[in-house]
């Protein structure tokens, strides 16, 4: 998100200078190649499928967000989270890189940096994209549609193709095979949630609201529609979970159990009620209008849990009427975290696992951080050189 202030690029690039080599930072970097894109671009997607003894794991990391420099600590936690949980499939969910970047070379060498740990592993994975990772558009000719068509060029990303006038960049649907068909036992959802408000919308601008984006009607329209269409192809509704960047105003309500009344004593009923657990250390930031993407998942009864970040320092889940809302905790160093030495305390990734025999399937979620793994959780910047790109991704 946008309300705290990210370390300036220019005491990076200065760090950067002083630090002078991979070796000097204590960092070792994977030369490992990518695979190779297909004529076209096109490489042949990996198929989503339980283990033979029925189970899936899912690893979400958010807000890497960093630029080509990325903090040497974001790969780190990454790559020991990956090898202690071994996940079937990651998502990177929003603000994968941030606005430093100059050339559309600083794009993809801060988008190889995070992508390169689930590649290296061949592990499937995909993203959301966030409000940031266009930030650096105007500069590099990134646009979230050049990135994604990068990001499609790796072997083992699964994000699927821009649905032609669809607001949003890949909204994804990913069914996940099941251990004794042929058939889905498993949705993934990836819904892009946008980057900022319009200017202003019938002559009204926004201001003394929320300045960030929201999911629009449509999508929700086309979640619905997918959803209605997978059931009556398969007989049956597929249990799922939902990934996208921004948080929704049921975040908010759940975490008081109310919708005007904000205190300790309507938090204290909420935990009780809706089963809360984790940290809110900054208000939701939500969209100036609730999209009505909640009221769908009521409807539609198959979306068990709808997974955010933006809000880096906040790590909380509840259960709100039958729906998981929950935020995934900021991965990325590089960006803005709790204040003052604290700053790298909550630093981590969220795992769920999926269990073919376990009632609904989706068993349960839970978090890892930094400092499990022993990570330096030191409150500076630790960047490391850009990593040259493989030829498949020049």
């Amino acid at each position: 998100m946008n309300s705290r202030i990210n370390q300036p690029t220019l005491s990076r690039r200065a760090a950067l200078a002083a630090a002078g080599t991979l070796g000097a930072l204590g960092l070792t970097v994977s030369a490992a190649g990518a695979g190779k894109a297909a004529p076209g671009g096109k490489v042949p997607k990996p198929t989503l499928a339980f283990r033979p003894d029925g189970r899936f794991k899912v690893v979400q990391f958010n807000d890497t967000q960093d630029d080509e420099q990325t903090d040497r600590r974001t790969i780190e936690l990454m790559d020991r989270t990956l090898d202690a949980e071994k996940p079937d499939f990651v998502v990177i969910n929003g603000d994968v890189i941030n606005g430093g970047c100059d050339t559309e070379l600083d794009v993809k060498q801060a988008l190889n940096h995070v992508v390169k740990p689930m590649e290296s592993r061949k592990i499937p994975w995909a993203v959301t994209f966030g409000n940031h990772d266009e930030d650096s558009a105007q500069k590099t000719g990134m646009t979230e549609a050049r990135m994604l068509q990068f990001l499609q060029s790796y072997a083992y990303n699964v994000n699927a193709d821009s649905v032609p006038g669809l607001t949003g960049t890949s909204n994804s649907q990913l069914l996940v095979q099941s251990s004794r068909s042929k058939d889905p036992a498993f949705g993934l959802w990836l819904i892009d949630t946008g980057r900022y408000a319009p200017d202003a919308i019938n002559g009204q601008n926004f201001e003394g609201y929320p300045d960030w984006d929201w999911v629009r009607m449509d999508q929700v329209t086309w979640y619905r529609n997918q959803s209605i269409a997978t059931e009556q192809k398969y007989g049956r509704k597929v249990p799922s979970l939902m990934w996208g960047h921004i948080a929704l105003h049921e975040h908010r309500n759940m975490w008081f159990a109310s919708i005007d009344s904000r205190t300790d004593a309507d938090h204290a009923r909420a935990v009780a009620k809706h089963s809360i657990v984790g940290e809110r250390n900054e208000d939701e930031c939500p969209g100036p209008f609730n999209s009505g993407l909640f009221n769908v998942f009521l409807e539609r009864g198959d979306v068990r849990g709808y997974f955010v970040g933006h809000d880096h320092v906040n790590t909380y889940v509840g259960d709100y009427y039958g729906v998981q809302l929950g935020y995934g905790p900021g991965t990325g160093f590089g960006a803005y975290g709790l204040d003052g030495a604290e700053r790298n305390r909550l630093r981590g990734a969220r795992v769920f696992e999926l269990d073919e025999s376990h009632p609904g399937i989706y068993k349960d979620t839970r978090l890892v951080f930094a400092k499990d793994f022993g990570i330096d959780l030191t409150a500076n910047d630790q960047p490391i050189v850009p990593v040259p790109l493989d030829q498949a991704q020049s």
